[in-house]
C-alpha cells in the first residue's frame, strides 16, 4: 500500500511540474488572457481536470507560476552574494542577478508585464511584499548592521529602495532587447549613486559600482 501511495506521489508531483512549466511557457508567449486551460493541459496530453487537481483555477495556476518564478530569482540573487567577500559588493551582486533576470522574456513578462492584470493590483502588490520586500529588507539589514550604510529607518529605507527596484524591473521588461543592456547598466548606475550616499567612511579597498 505503501508503495502505490509512493507511486501515485511521484506521479501527481510530475504532473504539477510540467503543468507548472508548460503554463509559464504559454503566459510567457501568449499572456494570461491569450492562455486557456486546455492549452496547458493539452501541452502536457493532460485533462483539464488534471489541472484542477492541483489548482482551482487559471488565476491560482498563474499564482503558482509568479511565486515560482519570484523564489527562483531570489534564490539567484543570493548565490550572486554568497560570491561577495564583502556586504557592499554582495549586495549589487544581488542586485546584478535581479536586473539580469527581468531583463529576461519570460520572468520579465509575467512578473511585471502580465502579473498588475491577471493577480489585479493588490494582490500583485501584496505578494511582492511577502516575496522580494523581504528579501530586499533583509539585503539592506545586513548593509546597516555590518556598519557598511548609515543606519536609516529600515523600513522606510526599504520602501525607497524596494520601490526602485520595481521601476527598474518593469522598465527592463518592457524595454525592447537592443535597449535592455544600457538600460540596465544606467539603473545599476542611478541605484548605485543613491546607496552610495548612505555609506559610512567607505572603505577604499571595496570598488564602488
Amino acid at each position: 500500500m505503501s508503495t502505490t501511495k509512493s507511486r501515485r506521489e511521484q506521479y501527481s508531483e510530475a504532473t504539477r511540474t510540467a503543468l507548472l512549466a508548460a503554463a509559464t511557457r504559454r503566459f510567457a508567449e501568449h499572456g494570461f488572457a491569450g492562455t486557456s486551460l486546455e492549452d496547458i493541459a493539452g501541452d502536457i496530453q493532460a485533462t483539464r481536470g488534471a489541472i484542477y487537481h492541483h489548482y482551482s483555477s487559471k488565476s491560482a495556476l498563474f499564482t503558482a507560476v509568479f511565486e515560482q518564478l519570484e523564489i527562483e530569482v531570489m534564490a539567484l540573487s543570493d548565490a550572486a552574494a554568497e560570491q561577495a567577500s564583502d556586504p557592499w559588493s554582495a549586495a549589487f551582486a544581488a542586485l546584478d542577478a535581479f536586473l539580469e533576470r527581468s531583463c529576461d522574456p519570460v520572468y520579465g513578462r509575467i512578473v511585471w508585464i502580465e502579473a498588475p492584470a491577471a493577480l489585479g493590483l493588490v494582490h500583485w502588490q501584496l505578494a511582492g511584499q511577502d516575496l522580494a520586500y523581504r528579501h530586499v529588507e533583509r539585503r539592506i539589514r545586513v548593509l546597516i548592521d555590518s556598519g557598511t550604510i548609515e543606519p536609516l529607518p529600515l523600513e522606510s529605507l526599504t520602501r525607497v529602495l524596494y520601490s526602485a527596484l520595481g521601476a527598474a524591473g518593469m522598465a527592463l521588461a518592457e524595454a525592447t532587447d537592443e535597449d535592455k543592456p544600457r538600460l540596465k547598466a544606467e539603473y545599476v548606475a542611478v541605484i548605485s549613486r543613491m546607496v552610495s550616499a548612505l555609506r559610512t567612511s567607505p572603505d577604499p579597498a571595496v570598488r564602488d559600482v
